[in-house]
C-alpha cells in the first residue's frame, strides 16, 4: 500500500478536496485581510481540517459497502469518493459508557467530542432514542462548526426531526477566536426538544481552537457544559495533531473542572517500523506532524499516558488496544463473517498492517457513572457487537 492510500488520515491528494457548499474541514479558514495570503500555520490548519473530509468519505464508503450502519453519513459528503479499506466501528466504548447495569439508576451523562468535524454520532444516537439522557457537545475550528451548521440547516428534518435549532453568541470570547472569520463562525449552536426551551439543549457545537483552551478560565465560557455529570471526552485523531504538552493540557483543563471524567482516544501508533515511518513522512510532506504519535509510540506508552493524566490511578481504570486486537478479540464471529462476505476481502494483509498502527485508548477516573466501561471485556468473556 502506498502512503497516499492510507485511509482516514493520509490519503489526501493535492489540496484538501472541496465538497461543495463550503463545508467541512476542507473548506479552510479565511484571512479577513487578504484571502490570497495565508500564514504557514493557517495552511497547516487547512490541511488538518481537510482530514475530516477524508474521514467522512471513508465512512460513506464503508456505509455504502455495508460495513457500517449510518443513514446520516451521506448528508455530510457530496460524493461517495473512492473505495477505502473497511474501518472499525468505534462506537462500542461510547455505547458502553451510556449503558448501565440493571441495578443502577438512570442518570444523565455528558459527552464532549473534540475535533468532531462531520461526525454523525449524535444523530445516530438520536435515531435509536439513545440521546434522551445525554448532553452532547462538539468542539472544532470555528470554520468547521459554521460549515456543519449550514449542512444541518439544509437537512434539519432528516437529522433531528422537530427538534429546534438554536444559535447563540458565546458568553465572552475574550478575543480568543482569532480563527473565526466572521460573527457566524463564532456562534455556538445546537438543538433542544421541540417542547422544551433552550436551557434543555441536548446537543451544542462550540467553535474553538483547542490550542487556545488554556486561556479560558471558566467552564461557563461554553454554554451548557456541566461539571456535575459523568463525562466522556472523545478524541478521534484530533489531539494527535497538537503539541504533546498542549494535548495533555486540553485533557487536564476538563478534568480540572469536571469531577467524573472518562477519555477515549483513537490515534496512530507504531511509528518505529517502515509502515509507521511512511505515515509520518506522508504527513511531513504536507508540512504537518503528529507530535503525540512520536511521544506515545506503543500501547504501553499510551497506558502510561492515561496514568499520567490520572486515569486508573486512585480509581477508575484504563486500557489500550490496537485495532487489530479489537478485530481479533472484541468482534463476534458472526460479525466478522458478515464483513468477510461483503467483498471477499482480498486485502487482509494490508488491513492487518493498517490495524496494527491504530489504537483505541480509554480510561476513567472514578467508577460512578462508568459502570459500563468497567464491565467491558474482550470477546472471551463478553460479546460486544
Amino acid at each position: 500500500m502506498s502512503a497516499q492510500e492510507i485511509p482516514n488520515l493520509l490519503s489526501l491528494r493535492g489540496e484538501p478536496r472541496s465538497r461543495g457548499r463550503g463545508r467541512g474541514r476542507g473548506s479552510g479558514l479565511r484571512n479577513p485581510l487578504n484571502q490570497h495570503s495565508e500564514s504557514a500555520s493557517n495552511r497547516v490548519d487547512k490541511v488538518i481540517q481537510g482530514t475530516d473530509t477524508d474521514a467522512a468519505v471513508s465512512r460513506l464508503s464503508a456505509v455504502t459497502l455495508g460495513y457500517l450502519d449510518d443513514p446520516f453519513a451521506r448528508y455530510f459528503v457530496s460524493s461517495s469518493g473512492t473505495r477505502r479499506l473497511p474501518i472499525i466501528n468505534r462506537d462500542l466504548l461510547v455505547d458502553a459508557f451510556l449503558s448501565k447495569p440493571d441495578e443502577c439508576p438512570t442518570v444523565t451523562k455528558q459527552i464532549i467530542s473534540l475535533g468532531a468535524g462531520t461526525d454523525t454520532r449524535y444523530f445516530r444516537l438520536r435515531a435509536r432514542n439513545g440521546h434522551q439522557n445525554v448532553v452532547y457537545h462538539e468542539f472544532d475550528f470555528p470554520a468547521v462548526c459554521a460549515a456543519k451548521y449550514r449542512l444541518v440547516q439544509q437537512n434539519h428534518p432528516v437529522l433531528v426531526g422537530t427538534d429546534k435549532l438554536f444559535e447563540r453568541k458565546q458568553s465572552d470570547n475574550g478575543g480568543l477566536d482569532a480563527t473565526a472569520a466572521n460573527a457566524q463562525e463564532s456562534m455556538e449552536w445546537g438543538f433542544t426538544h421541540a417542547s422544551k426551551d433552550e436551557s434543555s439543549a441536548g446537543y451544542i457545537c462550540h467553535p474553538m481552537d483547542l490550542r487556545q483552551l488554556s486561556e479560558i478560565h471558566s467552564l461557563e465560557r461554553f454554554y451548557g457544559i456541566r461539571n456535575d455529570l459523568p463525562t466522556l471526552i472523545i478524541s478521534e485523531c484530533c489531539l494527535c495533531y497538537l503539541n504533546a504538552e498542549v494535548a495533555k493540557n486540553v485533557i487536564n483543563w476538563f478534568t480540572g473542572k469536571i469531577k467524573s471524567v472518562g477519555l477515549v482516544l483513537y490515534e496512530p501508533i507504531g511509528v518505529n517500523d517502515a509502515f509507521g515511518q511512511m505515515m509520518v513522512e506522508n504527513l511531513a510532506s504536507r508540512g504537518i506532524t503528529m507530535p503525540t504519535v512520536q511521544k506515545y509510540k506503543t500501547l504501553e506508552d499510551q497506558r502510561g499516558r492515561l496514568a499520567d493524566l490520572g486515569f486508573g490511578v486512585s480509581g477508575g481504570g484504563a486500557n489500550a488496544v490496537s485495532i487489530e486486537d479489537v478485530w481479533d478479540k472484541w468482534v463476534v464471529d458472526t460479525e466478522r463473517e458478515r464483513v468477510d462476505r461483503l467483498e471477499g476481502l482480498d486485502e487482509v494483509e494490508e488491513w492487518l498492517l493498517l490495524a496494527r498502527h491504530y489504537a483505541i485508548v480509554w480510561g476513567w477516573n472514578t467508577d460512578t457513572g462508568f459502570e459500563g466501561l468497567r464491565e467491558l471485556r474482550p470477546l472471551h468473556t463478553r460479546q460486544i457487537f
